[in-house]
């Protein structure tokens, strides 16, 4: 084989180091939307980044910015907008979904949240829908998800917001354990409180054969947020 290339969803720095240490070959991240097509692409001579999807492509231009729609310096995450004769005209017969997607100078909002290293090397870190804002604090899901992919025993996780009286949303943890290993909430948690931030720490720890996921792989974590929202605080 002479290239293996990753897309769809973000590939975990851990299985990019674990894939070249077996194989020898070192795998390609690239980033794309049905929207806009290809955006971004680790090269095919040069340094391939863990856990980044890569620079632009030429004649992309890719984007970073806060909630004021305000450029975000290198090492901030925010929200991604793209632009570039890849990107489409707008969606079919919705001028109102296409007119709020799109800014008055030709970016595309992806809904992705992103952050781009000091040598341009974009890294996706979330949708913004997944976001989870739990009293007045954001809290990035994959920040939590790489803790909890690197405890023996697990094999991924998805971490979501569930609805919360007083914090407006608490931060849930969903795990699929490696088969025939004894994993239990606490010993998840004796090994990430020291780590995590309290209000990044998951309040409660729920498991699962299989994460839910799309025909193009990708967890479906609105389905997670339904299967757990009453469950989310019972004792």
């Amino acid at each position: 084989m002479r290239l293996f290339i990753s897309g769809s969803a973000p590939l975990l720095a851990q299985t990019f180091q674990e894939w070249e240490a077996t194989t020898g070959t070192v795998i390609l991240e690239r980033y794309g939307m049905s929207e806009t097509g290809m955006n971004t692409a680790n090269p095919l001579d040069g340094a391939r980044k863990p856990g980044t999807v890569g620079p632009p492509l030429p004649g992309i231009e890719c984007l970073v910015v806060n909630d004021a729609s305000e450029a975000l310096p290198a090492g901030e995450t925010g929200n991604l907008w793209v632009r570039g004769p890849n990107v489409f005209q707008g969606y079919w017969q919705n001028v109102e979904k296409t007119t709020e997607s799109f800014t008055s100078d030709g970016y595309f909002k992806t809904g992705d949240l992103a952050v781009i290293d000091d040598d341009g090397y974009i890294s996706i870190v979330g949708r913004s829908k997944d976001l989870i804002i739990t009293g007045g604090l954001n809290v990035y899901p994959k920040e939590i998800e790489l803790v909890l992919d690197a405890i023996d025993g697990v094999m991924e996780s998805a971490v979501i917001g569930l609805p919360h009286p007083d914090f407006g949303e608490s931060v849930c943890a969903v795990i699929v354990a490696v088969p025939e290993v004894d994993l239990t909430a606490e010993l998840i948690y004796d090994q990430i409180k020291p780590l995590l931030a309290n209000f990044k720490t998951p309040k409660k720890i729920f498991f699962l054969q299989n994460l839910p996921r799309n025909t193009m792989g990708k967890v479906q974590k609105n389905q997670l947020r339904e299967q757990f929202s009453d469950a989310a605080h019972n004792p």
